[in-house]
């Protein structure tokens, strides 16, 4: 789901790159100094896991995780993401430092919303429906990364709209594997460390806020 340099149009760049900055500046605001090394940990498998591609077409796919890492960061998951595309741009030369900001908002966005609609349920649900709520988790920020991506393709113009038809195809396996992955870490996750899901379990029928 990474773009490479060389693709997008000037404004659609510096657009991505202001709403990278802006995300991961809410992201470090909100850090704590106990979360970093959880941040550490996911940044690293964000690493990992972003540079294993089997090509598809004009594309390649691979596993993000970024509904996993939404999950349990929240607004961290920006500066995750913003960690592992430098080190991958810079060691390795993958996607490159121009689409930095837009690859940072196309992965860590899905993120986002995965935490605002699932880290609650996956708090408060019966233990045995977890894994469903991680699989959605897992699935839908695939999909949202996806249409990110042909967003940013066909903005950038019309001879691209072919091409993101071809990433969002490609990515629907990339979505049921992201789920099943997802759904298996978040009901492990659940079970043997829940503080990593947030500062407490919630109990059923709670309606008190936490803090992000």
């Amino acid at each position: 789901m990474h773009i490479s340099e060389g693709v997008l149009s000037g404004p659609v760049l510096l657009g991505g790159g202001a709403a990278a900055v802006v995300a991961v500046g809410v992201g470090l605001a909100r850090m704590r100094e106990e979360d970093m090394v959880k941040v550490a940990v996911l940044s690293s498998a964000l690493f990992v896991a972003t540079l294993i591609r089997v090509p598809v077409g004009p594309s390649a796919v691979h596993l993000i995780l970024n509904g996993l890492a939404g999950v349990l960061l929240g607004w961290q998951v920006f500066p995750a993401f913003a960690v592992a595309l430098v080190l991958q741009a810079a060691l390795f030369g993958f996607a490159g430092f121009s689409t930095l900001g837009v690859n940072v908002v196309i992965m860590g966005a899905p993120g986002l919303c995965a935490y605002y609609l699932f880290n609650r349920p996956a708090r408060s649900l019966p233990e045995g429906r977890v894994f469903w709520v991680g699989f959605a988790a897992g699935a839908l920020a695939i999909v949202v990364g996806g249409v990110l991506l042909a967003g940013a393709l066909i903005t950038t113009g019309e001879e691209f709209t072919m091409v993101a038809g071809v990433v969002l195809a490609a990515h629907v396996p990339v979505m049921v594997v992201e789920g099943l992955v997802t759904g298996a870490a978040i009901a492990f996750l659940r079970k043997v460390r829940p503080e990593t899901l947030g500062t407490n379990l919630i109990a059923a029928g709670d309606v008190k806020e936490e803090a992000v």
